[in-house]
């Protein structure tokens, strides 16, 4: 198991106490790109057209965390 499969387990159990960088690791597993443009928000956008923006704020709230494994779910669907 990865690193990136081993952070996306922890979050499905877990979704307090994120950071932003624990999310692009997970991105990074799924293909799924990131931007962050001199801004205080990061998007996530699948090729597919899957898209979550994200506040950069530490912690992250649970509720960002929880759509981010929605996208990674959606993801891996789509690859079925």
């Amino acid at each position: 198991m990865t690193v990136a499969a081993k952070i996306l387990v922890r979050m499905r159990n877990n979704p307090t106490g994120w950071r932003i960088e624990d999310l692009k690791t997970g991105a990074a597993r799924y293909k799924i790109e990131y931007r962050q443009p001199k801004t205080s928000h990061v998007t996530f956008r699948h090729p597919s057209g899957a898209k979550l923006t994200v506040p950069a704020r530490k912690p992250i709230k649970p509720v960002y965390v929880r759509k981010f494994i929605e996208l990674t779910d959606e993801v891996t669907h789509e690859k079925d």
